[in-house]
């Protein structure tokens, strides 16, 4: 089975979506690479955050001993949430547990840049024998890398340090390591970020949503004011106040419901106007073969029967043209009033099965109220019951039943026959539609009959349709208030 989903939830659907777009590639750029300088404005100002604990540490570690810079080391990684080391440019440990580095962050250790001629002579002035005063702070960081097996993160910056019996400066990286990318805070605030987004979602979602609810609420509209004119309901109207193409639409759907009530309310005016012209001669033609039928020999009354079997099936035509055409112009006027259900069926199926063998059980409670036109209603289930008898009384029992819910009554005529092809079951409502293709004398039938079930019911204000049963039968229900 197909799921549909509305206009609206596609639309919506595809905002969101958008947004998680963009949500992957942030993520991309954080973490395929990560190798975005920490000034970046991506990591909202972590540079700041990393250069003053960069400081506080090299204030501490500065004139120690191995075993105190291990200390300080570890007093710090307790406190931001990772993990500090010492390096010098030549790759040996000079702080923090002892590790082997990975090659790739071993490299950017090694590799350590020779400071400006400037720098150095700045550095080497340095007090070595003051241990509160701090060569000037290095660059910003320099290392900022990812590697596997385990998963880390690495953060490098560049440091001055002295050992306590050295007058030389050691040219030094401090790094951080963490499984987080974000350094729990020291490398990468997302707090910015994650209101940024926040934001972004509820200001596109306050801006999008009027807009898309507006947009689907007059294609609805519209789909269910189109769903009412293929229904015949000509009286459906749309908003047309919109200044674009669905306003345009609004306007071409109304215009063309008013041009086609206009146009089948004529229709069946002229067929009620020419049924009623038709009936008088027809009845003349009739009383007139009655009497010839008399006076005829032997040898030509064959001839007679025939016509009178075709004027008879001409009268029955118009009668039916008649009483549909005559249907449809009382829908406007129609007042509908309680009717007992059962009373109304069992009289039906009296003056319908009086001349035929079929077997009708009715399963209607005796109580049972339909909110309906009396004449209309015994119409429509005459016709519906004429059919089952004709076509399916010798296949079995005909099954008359209701049920009463949500404020509704169904009412069910179903037969044991062979049912209709299932391509013919939505055309079966239609005018001159017969399963049929020829309207042999035989065979019997107009067309209408259905088309006149389906007038009838609707201008009761319910609703009919027909369905095949399985394993074999045909069912036509009827949907009244009740």
């Amino acid at each position: 089975m197909r799921v549909r989903f509305s206009l609206f939830s596609k639309i919506m659907a595809w905002f969101f979506l958008n947004l998680l777009l963009l949500g992957a590639i942030l993520f991309l750029i954080f973490n395929l690479n990560f190798r975005f300088s920490p000034r970046s404005p991506f990591f909202g100002g972590s540079a700041n955050r990393i250069q003053a604990v960069t400081r506080l540490i090299t204030r501490e570690i500065n004139q120690k001993t191995r075993f105190e810079r291990d200390e300080i080391l570890k007093r710090y990684s307790e406190a931001y949430g990772v993990e500090f080391f010492l390096f010098d440019n030549t790759g040996k440990q000079l702080g923090g547990r002892e590790i082997t580095l990975p090659e790739t962050v071993y490299a950017s250790v090694a590799d350590f840049d020779t400071l400006s001629s400037e720098r150095m002579a700045a550095n080497s002035a340095v007090d070595q024998r003051d241990s509160n005063r701090l060569p000037p702070p290095g660059p910003p960081p320099s290392i900022y890398t990812k590697t596997t097996d385990p998963t880390l993160y690495w953060l490098g910056a560049r440091i001055m340090i002295f050992n306590p019996d050295k007058t030389e400066p050691i040219r030094s990286r401090l790094l951080a390591a963490s499984d987080s990318f974000s350094g729990n805070g020291l490398f990468f605030d997302p707090t910015p970020w994650l209101l940024i987004v926040a934001t972004i979602t509820v200001v596109s979602t306050i801006f999008w949503f009027p807009f898309v609810r507006s947009l689907t609420k007059n294609l609805t509209q519209m789909t269910t004011a189109a769903e009412e004119i293929a229904d015949e309901n000509f009286a459906v109207r749309v908003g047309e106040k919109r200044s674009d193409e669905l306003g345009r639409l609004g306007k071409a759907i109304n215009h063309l419901a008013s041009r086609l009530s206009g146009y089948v309310s004529g229709q069946k005016r002229f067929l009620g106007d020419i049924s009623h012209e038709l009936n008088s001669p027809l009845a003349r033609m009739q009383f007139a073969l009655s009497i010839l039928e008399d006076r005829v020999d032997e040898k030509n009354i064959g001839y007679v029967t025939d016509v009178k079997e075709e004027v008879e099936l001409m009268s029955k035509l118009v009668g039916e043209l008649l009483a549909f055409s005559k249907a449809g112009m009382k829908m406007a006027d129609v007042k509908l009033e309680k009717l007992n259900l059962l009373s109304l069926i069992e009289n039906v199926v009296t003056r319908e099965t009086s001349k035929e063998s079929a077997v009708v059980k009715i399963e209607i409670s005796a109580n049972l109220e339909v909110l309906a036109q009396s004449e209309l209603l015994s119409r429509a289930v005459s016709n519906v019951v004429r059919n089952a008898v004709r076509y399916a009384g010798n296949a079995g029992e005909i099954k008359i039943s209701a049920a009463n819910g949500n404020h509704l009554v169904n009412l069910e005529i179903a037969d044991n026959g062979a049912g209709v092809p299932a391509e013919s079951l939505e055309k079966l409502f239609d005018p001159f539609y017969r399963v049929e293709t020829d309207r042999a004398r035989q065979t019997g039938g107009t067309g209408l009959g259905l088309a006149i079930v389906k007038t009838c019911v609707e201008a009761c204000e319910g609703k009919v349709s027909a369905r095949n049963l399985k394993p074999h039968g045909f069912a036509v229900n009827i949907t009244l208030k009740s």
